[in-house]
């Protein structure tokens, strides 16, 4: 039994590398995806820095949810392009390792930003009068310190319970990345530590703020169907429409995954899912806001025509 984790190599070998012919489409798949990402979250983030006007705390919040986006994709999805190009499947322990430290924070992070963003719908709806006495600037910065600060200590003890696991015969990961249910699957002890984990991370990270967001939307529905005004109830609801697009992609597509039975019957289909919530996924989630907030439509056409404008004046000087 191989106790000493830091000396181990495993091997990344998801369903879909299998075939040698295959390589050049899934190698274009992923790139496609992983450079839309990148583009459409480092616009929302750029417009949202760039527009003094929505230096508000739910686009605060959005830009947050954005660099979670960024994260998740580069943490799996460059290694997974450089197995495609190189052939070589072989990923260190350390390298192992730092993937599910940072995908894991990516995870935590994205969850509490989520958690948030339906509390600042729930006072913008529920108490707009105060909106701005109880999301001010001292309480967001406080929240975006809890937000990445838990993240890095749910990651943190995630990523040690795996370091106390052990691995005997069969170092081959069924997954895209380093997962640590893929992990868990190889390994033949050392577990207890990390079930224990998880458990309080399911509590922590997992019940306790879907059951916030749905508390909050049963109190932000019952505002709305209050409303007299038919425009009021349209407008109030299409200001929670784009966040709960967001999050019931996202709760399916990971409660989906992580509470699948460890089967070779559903493999492939865990995998499958999992390349959707942690590749697919982050890529909809800013073309969820930007296609449905007239606010970020408005000030991306503002920005690119400003600097059409700047071209226009550098060129004909």
């Amino acid at each position: 039994m191989e106790s000493n984790t830091s000396l181990l190599e495993f091997h990344i070998l998801p369903f879909f590398i299998i075939h040698d012919k295959l390589y050049i489409y899934n190698f274009v798949f992923f790139f496609l995806i992983y450079l839309i990402g990148i583009l459409v979250n480092l616009t929302v983030i750029t417009v949202i820095y760039l527009d003094h006007h929505l230096h508000t705390p739910i686009y605060l919040f959005l830009c947050n949810l954005s660099i979670c986006d960024l994260c998740y994709t580069t943490v799996n999805v460059p290694n997974l392009l450089y197995i495609l190009l190189s052939g070589n499947n072989t990923i260190s322990s350390t390298q192992c390792f730092i993937q599910v430290f940072f995908f894991f924070l990516a995870d935590s992070a994205e969850i509490t930003v989520l958690y948030v963003m339906a509390y600042d719908r729930y006072v913008a709806i529920c108490h707009p009068l105060d909106y701005h006495r109880i999301l001010n600037k001292k309480i967001c910065i406080i929240l975006l310190m809890v937000i990445w600060i838990s993240g890095c200590l749910n990651s943190f003890f995630v990523t040690s319970s795996i370091l106390k696991m052990f691995f005997c015969s069969s170092f081959t990961i069924h997954q895209f990345f380093c997962d640590a249910k893929a992990l868990l699957n190889i390994s033949c002890g050392g577990t207890e530590m990390f079930y224990i984990v998880t458990y309080v991370e399911y509590l922590v990270f997992g019940f306790i703020p879907a059951m916030c967001n749905l508390m909050s939307y049963i109190k932000i529905i019952r505002v709305i169907l209050r409303i007299k005004s038919k425009d009021g109830r349209s407008k109030a609801f299409s200001t929670c429409s784009s966040h709960l697009s967001v999050m019931a992609i996202f709760y399916g597509s990971s409660v989906a995954v992580y509470l699948m039975p460890p089967s070779d019957r559903y493999d492939i289909l865990e995998q499958i899912l999992t390349v959707f919530y942690s590749t697919v996924v982050p890529m909809l989630n800013p073309l969820i806001y930007s296609l449905r907030n007239k606010e970020i439509k408005s000030s991306l056409q503002k920005l690119l025509l400003q600097y059409q404008q700047h071209l226009l004046h550098v060129f004909f000087m």
